[in-house]
């Protein structure tokens, strides 16, 4: 690839940049991969994992649910890795390529090997890849824009997390029946060849992206000096609060996973019953994910503010609060399981649509304040606290499933408990967290433009 062919600062223009596309297209691939991959795991840890003499040796539910929150944990965590090389070394698009070939080698790992050393080989070389690109493909969003089109990078982020539910809302429902009629091979390969597209997506755009120049040795001076450290810090206090949104939603994919598992599945369809996999409910995320970025921005939140004027700190605030009573449905669904009763699975529908909401409010909003508050050197890295925050969720999750297994298998959160210990700790959260909010200032860096003729 010629570098002097390649575009350094965004064009000056008023429309939508021509990259977009091109990373629209590869996060949708590769968010099909992650969650395909993720909506099977703790189904696969807890049915389907074998030793090395091809015997199951599966997980219980507890064990599986720390491992799948750990995997998490390190998968968000890594990013500060990917930010370094990106903003120091490599750029954006190197670390996204050669990153992505990692996370596709972890992807056939999985495929082929289903006993624990194979998970946890795949699992290691996907949160490398998938953690690595992270901050990189969301700042790389924003680096295609310049003061001509700023009002258009709303519209862009929206796109973006289009692109994360949709290729999300085909894999979750399609991965569980791969597993369950053709087995983990082919429910991993899957995946894996999607991640492979995305890599080639990526690729094909490389000449339609704008390359910001790594800072190279100049990176540590200009960015973590006394004023990089600060900003670092004021927006770090923001993320402690999202670190606990992270921690409930990521349980959609693991503990209500298993709270599905001892429901009704069975729905009617034209006359038909049909019995849903505990793992495709989790589709229920995306397609809520695809009517509430549209349905915030240009419906409740125009309502609100007529009452409460938004701003990106209130939408946040007021997310904290719908994900914590999402919770407490989660909680009176399983007092009714611990009670003998097989509440139907419709039961969730509410609890992942108020989870839903609280994800466009905080997580949605968080994406675009990460990008918007990072001076024009620190894109990456800033984006690398969002990461963390979901690292930081996670591991508080597996950490409360570690503290709270008794010797003989039982929890000290027992039911509904543990639902109900999660809502009130996002509540009490969400109003600490308004105190916090009310003194951020808030300040807004974009990156320069070049005259249009240089495209």
């Amino acid at each position: 690839m010629d570098d002097r062919q390649l575009l350094t600062a965004p064009v000056k223009t008023e429309k939508m940049p021509p990259g977009i596309p091109y990373i629209i297209g590869n996060e949708a691939a590769e968010r099909f991969s992650f969650y395909g991959m993720r909506a099977i795991l703790v189904v696969f840890m807890t049915q389907y994992l074998r030793d090395a003499n091809g015997e199951l040796a599966v997980m219980t539910e507890s064990k599986a649910n720390e491992w799948y929150h750990l995997f998490l944990s390190l998968n968000y965590f890594l990013p500060v890795f990917g930010a370094l090389l990106a903003d120091a070394f490599w750029g954006k698009y190197r670390t996204i390529f050669w990153l992505s070939l990692v996370y596709s080698a972890g992807s056939l790992t999985l495929a082929f090997d289903h006993t624990r050393v194979g998970l946890t080989i795949g699992l290691t070389l996907i949160a490398i890849g998938s953690g690595g690109i992270k901050p990189c493909v969301s700042a790389n969003v924003g680096d295609q824009f310049g003061s001509s089109n700023q009002h258009m990078l709303s519209k862009a982020f929206s796109w973006f997390y289009f692109s994360i539910n949709a290729g999300s809302m085909i894999s979750i429902p399609l991965t569980p029946v791969l597993l369950k009629f053709a087995g983990p091979g082919w429910a991993f390969g899957v995946p894996g060849v999607l991640m492979a597209v995305a890599t080639v997506i990526f690729w094909a755009g490389r000449y339609k992206f704008v390359h910001i120049p790594p800072a190279g040795r100049s990176f540590v001076r200009e960015n973590l000096n006394r004023e990089g450290l600060a900003i670092i810090g004021r927006i770090a206090g923001i993320y402690v609060f999202v670190a606990i949104f992270w921690s409930l939603w990521d349980q959609s994919g693991g503990e209500w996973v298993l709270q599905a598992e001892k429901m009704d599945r069975s729905v009617q369809l034209f006359g038909y019953s049909i019995e849903i996999l505990s793992s495709q409910i989790q589709t229920l995320n995306s397609i809520f994910i695809l009517v509430g970025i549209v349905f915030c921005p240009y419906v409740l939140y125009p309502f609100i503010s007529r009452i409460y004027p938004l701003n990106e700190l209130r939408k946040m605030g007021i997310g904290l609060v719908v994900t914590a009573a999402s919770f407490l449905v989660s909680a009176w669904i399983e007092s009714r399981i611990t009670a003998g009763f097989k509440p139907s699975i419709g039961w969730q529908v509410p609890a992942y649509i108020l989870l839903s909401l609280g994800e466009v409010m905080v997580s949605v909003t968080a994406l675009e304040f990460a990008y918007t508050q990072a001076p024009k050197r620190m894109k990456s890295i800033i984006m690398v606290l969002y990461l963390w925050a979901i690292s930081a969720g996670n591991l508080f999750t597996a950490l409360v499933h570690k503290f709270i297994a008794n010797e003989d298998g039982t929890s000290k959160l027992p039911g509904a408990t543990f639902y109900l210990f999660f809502a009130a700790l996002c509540f009490v959260t969400a109003i600490v967290y308004t105190f916090v909010a009310r003194v951020y200032k808030a300040k807004t860096y974009l990156q320069d433009e070049t005259p249009a003729a240089a495209s």
